[in-house]
């Protein structure tokens, strides 16, 4: 099994903070953002990671190297732009081409069970599946809409006001078929802006898991603060059962 770990992100939000570290690189319970998703990974399988890099990218390399001391191989792709979520993919595209593979945005956490990807990409027959989890406010996120089964019907991407009553938001976790790099354009795309609507606006077949996980995000100071306390109140409540 393969993944790619969306690692070039600028982090412009946390301005002090990214000044000396890459936004993956942040700490969280113990370990980087970026070594939850390496564990998550190894965890359902996977063996092969790619990272894309762009800001202060020697951090991530030097600390992760190739990978043999957390149990997989690591392949990097340094950005001198930076490409997009979906864009990010071209630079892997030989290695990846023919294979089946995950992609994860490695500046989220979460304990996700991918192998749920994997079953219901296999029970739907279609191009990928998105793990989506819920959230009251969706103004700042990718949003789906769905059928009665699990294929999705419409895409938004910071949706305003009313456009949509669906609260269930994009969690950046995919299972792909790599038929997908027929509809990812050279140089800089967005998965949720360019590649997902159009895969819907053709008619070829994306489906999503909806999922009660929890998902911490480190976009902003605010979510950053509320993040790292949550993380040490996780650690207490362990620490207690224990």
């Amino acid at each position: 099994m393969r993944a790619v770990l969306l690692a070039a992100g600028m982090g412009e939000r946390l301005r002090e903070i990214v000044q000396t570290i890459p936004k993956p690189m942040i700490m969280y319970d113990g370990k980087p953002i970026l070594q939850h998703n390496i564990e998550l990974c190894r965890q359902y399988g996977v063996k092969e990671i790619y990272i894309n890099t762009h800001h202060l990218a020697e951090n991530i390399m030097e600390y992760f190297g190739d990978g043999a001391r957390f149990g997989v191989k690591i392949y990097y792709s340094y950005e001198p732009e930076l490409l997009g979520t979906s864009g990010a993919l071209n630079n892997f595209r030989h290695q990846l081409d023919g294979e089946y593979f995950y992609v994860l945005y490695a500046d989220n956490y979460s304990r996700f069970n991918l192998r749920m990807l994997r079953t219901a990409f296999q029970r739907n027959k279609c191009i990928g599946v998105i793990a989506f989890h819920y959230r009251d406010d969706v103004r700042e996120s990718g949003v789906g809409e769905f059928d009665k089964d699990e294929r999705i019907v419409r895409f938004l991407e910071k949706p305003g006001k009313g456009l949509t009553t669906s609260h269930w938001v994009n969690a950046g976790i995919y299972y792909l078929s790599p038929e997908i790099f027929d509809y990812i354009p050279q140089g800089f795309s967005d998965f949720g802006r360019d590649v997902f609507p159009r895969l819907l606006e053709e008619g070829v077949p994306l489906c999503g898991i909806r999922s009660r996980m929890a998902l911490k995000a480190f976009d902003t100071p605010e979510l950053l603060r509320a993040s790292i306390e949550g993380g040490s109140e996780y650690r207490r409540e362990k620490a207690h059962r224990h």
